[in-house]
């Protein structure tokens, strides 16, 4: 059992999204208006993965969520976020993730995130509707910590 852990865990750390990323606002293309999540911590929990996202409101208030669980495609919960309550995160390749992001079972937004070769920076390009109903795309840039 504990030789299946061990090589869980470093089967994990071995990941390309593990670490502290932070984000590149000068190289992001962000919706105006839209919360920014600063610095995303992706970290081995067990057999899982936690991802916690610190940010700012378009209003300047800070925010902090967290999300554990596996990069399966299913739906894990959201805690510490009132606009969404699960998340599920589909490993494509060894740099290439798909997220959907859902509140009450609806998508809110879905997006890949894309980690560069050099393992050095990354970038989520997501899309999802505004509150008018127009489909609206960003993409973040961030960088290894």
């Amino acid at each position: 059992m504990l030789l299946a852990l061990s090589g869980t865990s470093l089967c994990l750390a071995a990941d390309a999204n593990m670490g502290t990323w932070k984000l590149n606002e000068a190289k992001s293309t962000l919706v105006p208006g839209a919360p920014k999540n600063n610095t995303v911590i992706y970290a081995a929990a067990g057999d899982q993965i936690k991802v916690t996202v610190d940010g700012v409101t378009a209003d300047g208030k800070a925010f902090h969520n967290e999300w554990k669980g596996k990069f399966d495609g299913k739906d894990y919960p959201v805690t510490g976020d009132a606009t969404q309550d699960a998340r599920a995160y589909r490993k494509i390749d060894d740099r290439t993730t798909e997220i959907d992001v859902k509140k009450g079972g609806k998508m809110l937004v879905s997006g890949r995130i894309v980690i560069a070769a050099d393992g050095k920076s990354r970038t989520i390009t997501t899309s999802g509707t505004d509150a008018n109903g127009k489909t609206v795309t960003s993409s973040g840039f961030y960088d290894k910590q």
